[in-house]
């Protein structure tokens, strides 16, 4: 009995901690209404970094450390891949996307309130959203609670795992940062 006593204990220790953790990710993430930061962008066996904005709903805009000049812009609808250096330009609906649904502040939080959390590491909790045939981790910093990443496999069927880095939160923004670049022939 005292066995049996033990493990219920346990049991109910266990369900409030995930719970907390849960409510407090949602809890953040109604809270946020852009961030910005540095990410790592790990596609295949290729490592790129960048810094990013994100707006909520659905607008990004990166732009990659690299010699290309390549930045990403998604003014919630469309999103744009353009590289400065060699003149190519990228069109997209966005909803085509598995961006379409990271971006998704709304989706993330409906999605969240119906799963249970896991933890990567001792410092990273994921939560794995399936999603139209689509398999999106989107990583948390465990003490903060601030989104630390995703992973998604993106329209090229490729793997990308992008993480990130020096966060700020809810920073006045000039929304023409989102407008998306015109294609220069």
């Amino acid at each position: 009995m005292k066995k049996y006593f033990s493990l219920i204990i346990f049991f109910f220790q266990i369900i409030p901690a995930d719970a907390s953790i849960k409510i407090d990710v949602i809890n953040k993430l109604k809270k946020t209404e852009n961030i910005s930061f540095n990410f790592i962008q790990k596609i295949n066996e290729k490592t790129e970094k960048g810094s990013c904005t994100i707006l909520y709903p659905k607008k990004i805009f990166c732009e990659y450390f690299d010699k290309k000049g390549k930045i990403l812009v998604s003014n919630g609808k469309s999103l744009v891949i353009k590289i400065k250096n060699t003149g190519a330009y990228y069109f997209y609906p966005l909803e085509r996307t598995p961006l379409n649904l990271v971006l998704d502040k709304e989706f993330l939080i409906s999605k969240i309130e119906q799963l249970d959390a896991s933890q990567e590491d001792k410092n990273i909790i994921r939560f794995q959203i399936i999603e139209n045939n689509q398999k999106i981790n989107i990583f948390f910093d465990k003490k903060t609670k601030n989104l630390n990443g995703w992973e998604i496999t993106d329209i090229y069927q490729n793997k990308n795992l992008t993480t990130i880095s020096n966060i700020l939160e809810n920073q006045i923004l000039n929304e023409k940062l989102f407008l998306l670049p015109k294609r220069t022939d």
